[in-house]
């Protein structure tokens, strides 16, 4: 009988059909804050300010090759909290997770590393940034869930209308200006 230990080896080491390995994985290697900036500028006056911040919340994603079958994908979070006598606090983070894909095309990869890796590294991004401005001393800021992937459509929707808008217009001859 075999023992659990056999049981749980590494499957990537499996063979695919027909001996080739040739079957589609991604998968989240490791996560990290790569960099992570919290600012409390008006302390400790700050504590004694009447009323609730203004919550102003930027995210970017960004993606990059980070060795064969390998990319870094990056979830930057800026947040600023501010009111009438200045900012409460200010919190910039980048929280990063090496990707690993193998076997996925191009545009799939591009979804994955887009849409799907971010969704998958929110929720601790979430966490180090609820903790960070708990540290600068006041109540932990939990950032609202975000829909990635309907934002990878939408910001495809809208590339592709540009793209179309461009041909569009490179055909269309300007007023007053010869064609």
């Amino acid at each position: 009988m075999a023992e659990e230990g056999d049981v749980l080896t590494n499957l990537d080491n499996q063979p695919g059909a027909n001996g080739t390995d040739n079957q589609p994985a991604a998968a989240i290697i490791t996560q990290y804050v790569k960099d992570l900036s919290v600012e409390n500028p008006n302390a400790p006056d700050v504590y004694q300010w009447q009323g609730q911040p203004r919550i102003d919340v930027q995210f970017n994603i960004g993606a990059q090759p980070a060795g064969q079958e390998v990319h870094e994908v990056t979830l930057k979070i800026n947040i600023t909290a501010s009111g009438e006598k200045g900012h409460f606090y200010l919190v910039e983070l980048a929280y990063c997770g090496l990707v690993g894909l193998r076997n996925i095309p191009e545009d799939q990869a591009h979804a994955f590393l887009y849409a799907e890796a971010p969704r998958l590294l929110f929720p601790f991004a979430r966490r180090v940034v609820a903790d960070a401005v708990r540290d600068a001393g006041f109540p932990p800021l939990v950032v609202d869930p975000i829909d990635f992937g309907g934002l990878y459509v939408q910001q495809l929707n809208a590339r592709r209308q540009q793209a179309e808008q461009g041909k569009q217009g490179a055909a269309t001859p300007t007023p007053g200006g010869d064609a």
